[in-house]
């Protein structure tokens, strides 16, 4: 199980601004900034994105390597992975593509992908056995 993901961004106000349209959506509603200079040397800045009194997606200024990380952010229903795309179109996502099924995978996987301001994968993923609390 994961504990939190750093995602390197080129310009974390752009980012910042990016992921408060689209991660409540998915319920993460909590943001936390952490100043680099409160760790150990050579620290960085942080922006925290959360929920349920975690903080578990940040974000830190860099050079963006969007190739090398794809995201893939639970959506409880097939509307909120809607929703979480529109919301990422809107927001200046790109996309890579639309909501659907990924028969590919399983007809009870329904997903949407897009790339953010830098570049990133995100997959905006509603797997209805894992909310029928089947396992697969």
């Amino acid at each position: 199980m994961l504990d939190h993901i750093f995602l390197t961004v080129s310009d974390s106000d752009r980012s910042v601004a990016f992921y408060e349209r689209v991660l409540p959506i998915l319920g993460m509603t909590a943001r936390h900034d952490y100043d680099g200079k409160d760790g150990p040397p050579g620290h960085p800045d942080l922006k925290g994105f959360g929920a349920n009194g975690r903080m578990f997606f940040w974000l830190r200024q860099g050079v963006a390597a969007p190739g090398a990380v794809h995201v893939g952010l639970v959506a409880t229903s097939p509307a909120m992975v809607d929703a979480a795309h529109a919301a990422a179109m809107a927001a200046g996502a790109s996309e890579i593509h639309p909501p659907g099924p990924q028969l590919h995978y399983d007809p009870r996987y329904y997903a949407a992908q897009v790339r953010d301001p830098d570049g990133h994968s995100l997959e905006f993923v509603h797997k209805s056995w894992q909310h029928e609390g089947q396992q697969r």
